[in-house]
């Protein structure tokens, strides 16, 4: 059985070492272009959210390429991630690609039900071989994170334009190629380093630092956020995603069970304005903007495909939290209609900004960004 999955960023790494590893036979997805786009939307709903869209359009080209299974994260709750598996499934059956979908669900504390659910499409494998194909995935996810991370911080000084872009290319290439634990340790460090060697400007100001929350595709996949870590990156800013591949992987699928700390510290943060789970990360996007705040960022902004329920509840109340903690925010939906060159200019006016805004801030006496506080709770 030939197995395919959605392309989001760097997860065909960690994806493609899980399967392999358990002795089924990978077909990449291709990463997405305008083509794959075109195809998704000609042949799913209107109002579906872009990464359906995506996504179709995805499948379709990794069955050209020979692929005959799917194996996709499952969702709950008013997010519609929870139907994306039933409706690409019609989709599919309906032009005639006769995939068989494997849809692995959140486990919701019983963790049993998605090592099932693993053994059931590898041909029940052991517990101890799954364990071992989770653990190298796991492995090269962190070593994907860390570079990514570390690139957020260096393309923003970065003397040649694109020198980060090809250090993380090439970081993410030996990731790839890694096969043992130690070797993708080792990896992952020299990914660093090439980061390390990258030339940068010397005698600048502080660059700025600008927070990314929003929908977790959104975020991870570079083709349908048109690119924002690199566009800001090379406008001088540090990015930092509120979340990273390993982030989503351990809360949704593996250890939601578990009340991690980060994840309550966000729950308490966004507790003034939310005090319910909507669905998608639209909790986590209210609770990371008070952090970053706390935190000392410039700025934020919230990515989210248009029509996405929990980020527009978010949105609805990011403007009371942008007054209350003193930190501007930037609003982008996307669909199949957004362009570059459009939302670059929005990038560039939002860091310029930014900068007035420090600058204001420096003449004033006043510091660059807002202390630590406490916010009231009268809204919620």
């Amino acid at each position: 059985m030939k197995v395919t999955f959605p392309h989001m960023g760097t997860m065909w790494v960690a994806a493609k070492a899980i399967l392999e590893d358990l002795d089924l036979e990978v077909v990449v997805p291709p990463m997405p272009t305008r083509e794959t786009m075109s195809i998704g939307v000609k042949h799913a709903p209107e109002f579906a959210c872009l990464p359906l869209k995506v996504n179709v359009g995805n499948y379709i080209e990794a069955f050209q390429r020979g692929a005959e299974a799917i194996v996709m994260a499952g969702g709950v709750g008013p997010c519609r991630f929870g139907y994306y598996a039933q409706v690409e499934r019609e989709i599919l059956d309906d032009l005639g690609y006769p995939y068989r979908m494997i849809v692995l669900e959140p486990p919701k504390g019983h963790l049993g039900d998605l090592i099932n659910e693993i053994k059931d499409f590898t041909g029940q494998r052991s517990l101890r071989r799954i364990y071992r194909a989770v653990r190298l995935g796991l492995a090269k996810m962190a070593a994907l994170d860390a570079v990514e991370r570390q690139a957020g911080i260096v393309r923003a000084t970065e003397a040649e334009p694109g020198a980060t872009s090809r250090a993380v290319r090439k970081a993410t290439n030996l990731i790839d190629r890694a096969a043992l634990i130690e070797d993708i340790r080792t990896a992952g460090q020299r990914g660093l380093d090439f980061l390390e060697a990258v030339p940068r400007r010397d005698g600048e100001p502080a660059p700025l630092r600008v927070g990314l929350i929003g929908e977790v595709y959104m975020l991870l996949e570079p083709f349908v956020n048109l690119d924002i870590e690199r566009q800001l990156g090379e406008m001088g800013v540090i990015v930092e995603r509120h979340v990273y591949l390993t982030d989503w992987i351990r809360s949704h699928l593996a250890l939601d069970f578990l009340r991690m700390d980060h994840e309550r510290e966000t729950r308490k943060a966004a507790e003034p304005y939310l005090r319910h789970w909507v669905g998608g990360h639209g909790l986590e996007s209210i609770g990371n903007t008070v952090l970053y705040a706390r935190r000392g960022f410039d700025g934020v902004i919230q990515v989210a495909p248009l029509t996405c329920m929990p980020e527009i509840v978010a949105r609805s109340l990011l403007p009371v939290v942008s007054q209350d903690v003193d930190l501007p925010v930037l609003s982008l939906f996307l669909d199949e209609h957004s362009g570059e060159a459009g939302i670059k200019t929005r990038l560039e006016a939002f860091v310029d900004l930014l900068t007035r805004r420090r600058e204001s801030r420096q003449r004033a006496g006043r510091p660059a960004v807002a202390p630590q506080l406490e916010v009231s709770g009268h809204r919620r």
